[in-house]
């Protein structure tokens, strides 16, 4: 990371077979690149499936617990984010529960940081998984920024080949995000320099 970058880390949060997660991300990713502020880093929960067994003891009660060994290099890089943009379905009218034990298992890496969202599904573009989410970052001190990405019907919306049919609303939504995101992460970075706790 440069001066003039910030960490932001995408969260692949669906890990069944089958799902369309790492389109939309990689799509996303694409833009966060060329917004030209962040340093990009994509996080695909597939790779590590996070257990979902937690510990006695939460992570919130116990920061710098002992965590299994497949974990490290995942809290490492939650850790380093600036930022976060997770990229999530609907499951049921919620979110995936790989997504929910990667942030069980976590506390510290969240606290005082931007965190967007990039929702897709069938009828509600992952509108109603955001909305949950928002509660639950909120509980682990994060700020999440007003404007997000959506794409119901995305099977509709995408090529074959993970291009947009029309890409210039959602390439304008993810700018809006992005610009949000960006200012937010500055701001919550400097104040976690002064404030190491972040809250």
């Amino acid at each position: 990371m440069t001066s003039d970058t910030l960490n932001l880390v995408v969260i692949i949060g669906s890990v069944r077979e089958g799902r369309f997660g790492p389109v939309v991300a990689q799509w996303f990713a694409e833009q966060a690149e060329q917004h030209g502020r962040f340093a990009v880093d994509v996080i695909d929960l597939a790779d590590t499936p996070p257990p979902l067994e937690l510990p006695p003891t939460p992570p919130a009660l116990q920061p710098d617990m002992d965590r299994p060994a497949e974990l490290a290099d995942l809290t490492r890089r939650l850790g380093a984010a600036d930022a976060f943009v997770v990229v999530t379905p609907d499951y049921n009218r919620s979110f995936p529960a790989s997504l929910k034990a990667a942030i069980d298992w976590h506390y510290t890496e969240w606290q005082a940081k931007a965190i967007g969202f990039v929702g897709y599904s069938g009828a509600s573009g992952g509108l109603l998984a955001m909305e949950q989410l928002r509660q639950v970052f909120s509980e682990l001190h994060a700020h999440t920024v007003r404007d997000y990405v959506s794409f119901p019907r995305y099977y509709e919306l995408f090529a074959p080949d993970g291009t947009l049919h029309a890409p210039d609303a959602p390439n304008a939504a993810a700018k809006v995000m992005l610009d949000q995101l960006l200012w937010w992460s500055e701001a919550l970075h400097a104040a976690r320099q002064s404030s190491p706790a972040g809250v």
